[in-house]
């Protein structure tokens, strides 16, 4: 090979590998934890920049002074990068912020995209800290007194270097998603407020994505400047976060080969590509035409193959036959599956070992109430001076007309929703105040009144995400490997099989939730519900879309579940339920508590007849 092509190939393996691990460290932000970091670039800059200054000496003393930089420690390899890490990771806490539960989604992706261009405006503007637009020049290349690095070995082995450091990054990001802990991560990703409500932080997990993320592109950015000897703010514009983005889209989000893949196509094929373009009169139209192509490469992909060349795979964690799955049902399909699912052997489940509810305690004292509970939207009261006990053991019905303001009231007693005025008290303890999560791990735990499964976990996926206390359900305990916390996921997943089979849905273990029919979700959020070990259930309208004999049988079982130390509140409008299992039922109307007693009770009541029940 003549030499030309070999630096040229060496220089084509570091670019690769650098872009390879940008692209897994934003993969792992956007496709598995869902955080849509439109301001990623910085990270792999500050990176570039503290692996460069560290490296260097003073600047006073170097070369005359021309150029003005902090630090200056002329630390020896590898100290520079492990610092570059260290610095990309911890630039990602002031923001975690943008990225909590104030502030999420697109507004988040808005809020990140607009720190970064600040950013970048700041660097090149600030000349005692970064030596404004000119960036800093003769960076030393690592090992450099020991080895010549215009050398053709020298070039080769720093690409080698770069390969390995790659190969160590997908390793460790895929043990840290194929944990627990990345189950957790998936099911933020595929709804955040679900995920919240079953005890997950949602915090802790993003602030941990966005420090690993940060300290990878940090790592990045060191291979890179350590490799070309310069850095300068002008290469790090926002808009390289766009490139990025492209090849995780290409490659295939949530998938760590389609994140290698999705670099090697986009980031570093369009670039050497357009070496190959004749000179053209306007030297500006190549770099205009390549973002163009990005552009319709973005909206192709997106448009004709939204999941990417190798999309994220589907987990089976059954061990059932690749053949046992479900066929997916669509249209019509979906109603008559309703018609025919029959529940399996749930009568024979042992709810008290399977939920470990423990020996029961059916003293019906007042677990949870609310006084003068109050919650308003833009100056409008839907709920006002609601005041409601709801005693241990007891399945306890909610009813009123649409607009009454159960949902609501549910959601202010599971957290999801801030209450503006009045308070809850929960086991002895007020917790008006205490956050969604926090309550869901105390065991007071809702489902939703809309279908809310993660539709790209399986429905096993599903469950087993919902168990509390899980030792790989961290990223600590995720790093520390499968023998850590296999042997406990393989129970879990036991478990969960259990009450799939109690249900009649086990050959649906490892079906996509999302492909499932409205009632089978339903019984997936139920299931989900149960598996999370609540003290008190909050369940809002279980029972619509469910076959109605399937919703009498799942009646039964709560009562059962009731009798072994569980309390559960029901919201539901299929009054032959509420005849059938609630004792007792409150009455909401217009936001505020109307009646409480049996059903024959209220069914004697004018005003509770005249509000709801003729109706």
């Amino acid at each position: 090979m003549p030499t030309a092509d070999a630096f040229y190939l060496a220089t084509i393996i570091v670019y690769g590998a650098v872009d390879a691990m940008a692209c897994l460290a934003l993969n792992v932000e956007f496709g598995f934890a869902g955080l849509s970091n439109f301001g990623f670039i910085i990270f792999q800059s500050i990176g570039a920049y503290v692996a460069a200054v560290l490296s260097m000496p003073n600047w006073a003393s170097s070369n005359g002074g021309f150029q003005q930089y902090i630090l200056g420690w002329h630390l020896a390899w590898p100290l520079p990068w492990i610092g570059a890490a260290i610095a990309g990771g911890l630039l990602a806490l002031p923001f975690v912020f943008l990225v909590g539960k104030r502030l999420r989604g697109d507004f988040a992706a808005v809020g990140l995209l607009v720190s970064a261009v600040l950013l970048n405006v700041l660097v090149k503007n600030y000349m005692p800290l970064f030596n404004g637009d000119a960036g800093i020049s003769i960076v030393p290349a690592p090992l450099q007194s020991l080895w010549n690095p215009q050398s053709l070995g020298y070039q080769f082995a720093y690409g080698g270097l770069a390969v390995v450091l790659t190969i160590a990054t997908y390793f460790l990001l895929k043990r840290v998603t194929e944990s627990p802990f990345g189950r957790s991560l998936r099911a933020m990703r595929d709804n955040d407020i679900v995920a919240d409500s079953l005890g997950k932080n949602i915090r802790g997990q993003r602030t941990s994505m966005m420090v690993l993320g940060g300290a990878i592109a940090g790592l990045s950015g060191a291979v890179l400047v350590g490799f070309i000897n310069l850095w300068a703010p002008g290469a790090w514009g926002y808009a390289e976060t766009i490139v990025l983005f492209a090849a995780i889209i290409v490659g295939g989000a949530g998938n760590h080969k389609g994140a290698v893949l999705g670099a090697i196509l986009v980031p570093l094929g369009f670039e050497e590509v357009t070496r190959f373009i004749p000179p053209l009169s306007n030297p500006t139209l190549v770099p205009a035409l390549e973002w163009v192509a990005i552009g319709l490469l973005i909206v192709l992909f997106l448009w004709f193959r939204p999941n990417g060349i190798l999309p994220e795979r589907r987990r089976i964690l059954s061990g059932l036959p690749s053949g046992a799955a479900a066929p997916v049902l669509t249209g019509s399909d979906t109603t008559d599956a309703d018609v025919l699912v029959k529940l399996g052997n749930i009568e024979q489940i042992d709810f008290r070992q399977l939920l470990r509810l423990g020996e029961p305690v059916n003293d019906h004292r007042v677990i949870l109430s609310t006084h003068n509970l109050t919650k308003s939207f833009s100056g409008v009261t839907v709920v006002q001076d609601v005041s409601i006990e709801v005693h241990q053991g007891r399945l306890t019905g909610l009813i009123g007309p649409n607009g009454a303001g159960k949902s609501t009231t549910l959601a202010m007693l599971a957290g999801t929703l801030p209450s503006s005025g009045g308070t809850i008290t929960y086991d002895g303890r007020d917790i008006t105040s205490m956050p969604s999560n926090l309550r869901a791990r105390a065991g007071l735990v809702r489902t939703f009144q809309l279908a809310s499964e993660f539709k790209k976990l399986t429905v096993l996926e599903n469950l087993v995400s919902a168990i509390p206390n899980q030792s790989g359900d961290s990223l600590r305990g995720a790093l520390r490997g499968k023998r850590f916390w296999g042997a406990e996921d393989r129970a879990n997943i036991e478990r969960a099989m259990e009450m799939l089979e109690g249900f009649g849905l086990t050959q649906y273990a490892d079906a996509y939730a999302g492909s499932l029919s409205g009632g089978q979700r339903r019984l997936v959020e139920i299931m989900r519900a149960l598996l999370a070990e609540p003290k008190v259930l909050l369940l809002d309208e279980p029972m619509a879309g469910v076959h109605p004999n399937l919703a009498h049988k799942i009646g039964e079982q709560l009562v059962t579940m009731c009798q072994a130390g569980m309390t559960v509140l029901m919201v539901e409008h299929e009054l032959s339920i509420m005849d059938a299992f609630c004792d007792p039922v409150i009455v909401l109307a217009e936001g505020k508590v109307l009646a409480q007693g049996t059903m024959a009770e209220l069914r004697l009541k004018e005003e509770v007849v005249e509000a709801y029940l003729v109706g």
